[in-house]
């Protein structure tokens, strides 16, 4: 079957070039330096090969034009010595002698075309008009005669087309002057050169140049590429081993050859190798002693800890026994003792995921129901600090495979952060989910951070305000540890703030596993919702939540 290709097609064939030319243009350096010194040469040849045909071409027809002018010139001195040299006599004498003009003129001259004709008015004894070809009146243009009939001396001359024996035209030269024939008057005389072989050798000249622009394009080009290939070739093999490296292939190392500008090149490029790679190791190495030591630590501290714990648990439990300050010591030991537990079991974990040993127990979960259940869990709180806490989940019901303990543990994470900066004022969290993931936001309508802050609330011990004191025990690592358990799900976990208007965490989780290639069910940014009074958005009134089966429940509060 044979088809044709349709406009379209072509468009399309023609794109996918041009894009494939442009994508080489910007990565190659060698064809890139190859295409312009190719378009420069051809240009540089161009020019000169133009110039120099138009200079030969002027050349040539000056020359042709110089010859034609002399052989002209002598004709006409041989026709005048042979009418000089005559016996004036009546008119038949003067027609033999101007047969004889004739024939001196066809003898000394290259012409191919002559005429001769009176100036003046005619006479009864006068040679007659000559011409060789009929029709040379019409070449001969009324500026050239009147040239030659005013200037006796002078010579004229013209570039005419001249006939040809075919029918056709050539071009050529037409010479004007006088010849005076005694005592009868004077003669335009007009002498026709052909030119039809100085375009033949124009044509051989011309053709000779661009053969030779065209092979000297040719071989520049073959030079400039094998010439380039030479540097070129150490360019990328350096480009190749830095992205090897820099992609953490610490052994690779450029091959060096010779003692020159590369070679010392590579020489440097390997010692920077050398040396970056006894850094990194010295790094890792220290890095992983460091991870080692919190992890010992931690384990080593577990023990004590426990002892600890089941004494000031006995302690606090006997504090009605004591009197007043040491009831209150006994609170306040207790209550360190679990932050310590709490600040302990983080450390562990933080020191997992520096040794990636973490592992997920995926379960299908329902993120809707879990974030029922953790704000169920933290009401008591929320009602401590006076925040009402409000659930909007339109999507989020079906089961997605997930490590509910660790998704639980984000939740009440950023549940509780937000608790304790939303300056007592609603929060909303919600749950949505699409074809691609599952996510969940909590937007609280606190202080909000500077973008400065924003970009490390995610930081190890970090904290945007060191002066406020945390009202939940929180110790500096949740932030950090809910990122590295979003991640470990293949999603990601993103804040939006702006200073007066409060914070928006939004956790996104894939359905399938992997890695995330869409964008999050929930908007980052929450728009212009500030500018409502915060009565609106539900704060004495519950938010119902529309269920998948059709009917409606009140959301927690």
């Amino acid at each position: 079957m044979i088809t044709t290709a349709t406009p379209l097609s072509r468009r399309v064939r023609w794109r996918v070039w041009w894009r494939n030319l442009r994508t080489l243009w910007r990565r190659s350096l060698r064809f890139r330096t190859i295409l312009v010194t190719l378009g420069l040469t051809a240009l540089a040849v161009t020019v000169a090969c133009v110039w120099m045909a138009l200079a030969i071409q002027n050349e040539l027809f000056e020359s042709r034009k110089d010859q034609v002018l002399r052989d002209a010139q002598r004709a006409t001195v041989a026709a005048q010595r042979t009418i000089d040299a005559s016996v004036q006599g009546d008119g038949v004498q003067l027609q033999n002698v101007w047969t004889v003009v004739r024939n001196t003129l066809a003898q000394q001259s290259a012409s191919t075309v002559s005429a001769a004709f009176r100036i003046g008015p005619p006479t009864a004894d006068a040679p007659q008009d000559f011409t060789s070809l009929l029709g040379i009146e019409d070449i001969v243009t009324d500026g050239l005669r009147d040239r030659v009939q005013l200037d006796p001396d002078q010579q004229w001359w013209q570039s005419v087309a001249l006939p040809a024996g075919d029918g056709t035209t050539v071009p050529g030269i037409l010479v004007g002057q006088q010849l005076s024939v005694p005592e009868i008057g004077r003669y335009e005389l007009y002498l026709g050169y052909d030119l039809a072989g100085a375009p033949q050798t124009l044509g051989f000249v011309q053709s000779t140049l661009w053969i030779v622009g065209i092979g000297l394009v040719l071989l520049i080009s073959g030079i400039a590429w094998f010439v380039l290939r030479s540097v070129t070739t150490p360019i990328g093999e350096a480009a190749d081993t830095s992205a090897k490296l820099a992609a953490g292939e610490l052994g690779v190392r450029l091959p060096v050859r010779g003692e020159d500008e590369l070679a010392t090149l590579g020489r440097s490029f390997n010692a920077m190798a050398d040396s970056i790679e006894s850094q990194i190791k010295e790094l890792a190495d220290l890095s992983l002693v460091q991870q080692r030591f919190v992890s010992d630590v931690s384990h080593e501290l577990r023990t004590p800890l426990t002892t600890i714990r089941l004494a000031a648990d006995m302690i606090n439990d006997r504090r009605e026994e004591f009197d007043p300050a040491t009831a209150r010591a006994a609170e306040l030991l207790n209550a360190q003792v679990q932050r310590f537990e709490t600040l302990l079991t983080d450390l562990l974990e933080i020191s997992r995921y520096d040794a990636g040993s973490v592992q997920l127990e995926l379960e299908p979960t329902s993120l809707a129901h879990l974030a029922e259940d953790v704000i169920a869990s933290m009401q008591q709180l929320a009602d401590q600090n006076g925040t009402d806490v409000r659930l909007v989940a339109p999507g989020g019901y079906s089961p997605v495979d997930m490590d509910p303990r660790r998704v639980r543990r984000v939740v009440r994470n950023l549940l509780g952060n937000a608790i304790e900066h939303g300056e007592g004022r609603p929060i909303v969290v919600t749950v949505d989910s699409d074809q691609e993931a599952v996510a969940l936001g909590v937007r609280d309508y606190g202080l909000g951070m500077k973008a400065a802050d924003a970009e490390r609330v995610f930081d190890r011990f970090w904290r945007a305000d060191p002066s406020r004191k945390r009202t939940i025990g929180g110790t500096g690592l949740g932030l950090s540890i809910s990122l590295g358990d979003a991640r470990l799900h293949g999603g990601d976990l993103a804040v939006w703030t702006e200073v007066g208007r409060g914070s928006h965490f939004v956790l996104t989780l894939p359905r399938r596993g992997g890695v995330l290639t869409g964008p999050s069910p929930i908007a980052l940014d929450p728009g212009d919702d500030s500018a409502a009074p915060l009565d609106a958005l539900g704060g004495t009134q519950p938010i119902d939540v529309l269920l998948p089966d059709g009917s409606q429940t009140e959301g927690a509060r």
